[in-house]
C-alpha cells in the first residue's frame, strides 16, 4: 500500500521475469500471469515422467531465484518476497480459449483447480511449496525426508496425499539422465498394438 504504482509494477515485472525464466528453462510454458501469480503447463508435449520431473526441476529452480531476487531488491522491500508453489499431475482439458484477440492456450479442469488449491495450502502449513504425492510417484523422485500430510481438497471427495516442503531449494537436484539407458516412451506404453 506504501509503493507508488510505477514502483509496484517494477517489481512485479521483476519477479514475474525472474521466475518465468525458470520456468521456461526447466520445460514449462507459462499459461497466464493472475495478479501476482503465474499458472504454469508442463508436459504439453505428452511424456508424464518427463512433466513431473520438469515442474519439480522448476520449483526448485523458482526458489532459488527468489533468493537472488530478494537480494538484489533488499533495499527497495521492507521484507523479502515469499513464494507459495502447488504442483498436481493429472488429465487436463487443453485448448486456445477465449474471443478474438484475447485468446490464449490454456488448461482446465480438476488438475488446475486442485493445483490452485495446494499453492493456497501453502499458507495454511507456512510452507513454500505443497506437491501431490501423484507427481512425486511420476517423477519417481524420493521425497520421503519431508513431512506427508493427507490435505482435504475443496472440490475432490478424497483427501490428497500431498509433501509438504518448507523450502522448495531443498528439494534434490535433478539427476542427469544416464545416456546409455534405454529411452522411456509413455505414449508407446499406451498405445495398442494394432495387426
Amino acid at each position: 500500500e506504501r509503493k507508488l504504482p510505477y514502483d509496484l509494477v517494477f517489481l512485479l515485472n521483476e519477479y514475474f521475469r525472474a521466475m518465468g525464466e525458470c520456468i521456461t528453462r526447466e520445460g514449462g510454458r507459462i499459461d497466464k500471469f493472475i495478479g501476482d501469480g503465474i499458472v504454469a503447463l508442463f508436459g504439453l508435449d505428452g511424456d508424464p515422467q518427463k512433466a513431473c520431473e520438469d515442474a519439480l526441476a522448476a520449483a526448485r529452480a523458482m526458489s532459488e531465484g527468489l533468493q537472488k531476487l530478494n537480494i538484489a531488491l533488499e533495499n527497495d522491500l521492507p521484507q523479502p518476497l515469499r513464494l507459495g508453489i502447488g504442483i498436481h499431475f493429472g488429465y487436463a482439458v487443453v485448448g486456445k480459449m477465449g474471443y478474438e484477440m484475447v485468446s490464449s492456450v490454456t488448461a482446465i479442469g480438476d488438475t488446475v483447480n486442485t493445483a490452485s488449491r495446494l499453492e493456497s495450502a501453502t499458507k495454511e502449513f507456512k510452507a513454500e511449496f505443497i506437491v501431490s504425492d501423484d507427481v512425486v510417484r511420476t517423477a519417481g523422485v524420493d521425497l520421503s525426508a519431508f513431512q506427508r500430510q493427507q490435505l482435504s481438497v475443496r472440490g475432490r471427495e478424497k483427501p490428497l496425499n500431498v509433501y509438504v516442503v518448507e523450502q522448495a531449494h531443498m528439494l534434490p537436484v535433478r539427476m542427469p539422465k544416464d545416456p546409455n539407458a534405454p529411452p522411456t516412451n509413455w505414449l508407446a506404453r499406451l498405445t495398442p498394438n494394432w495387426t
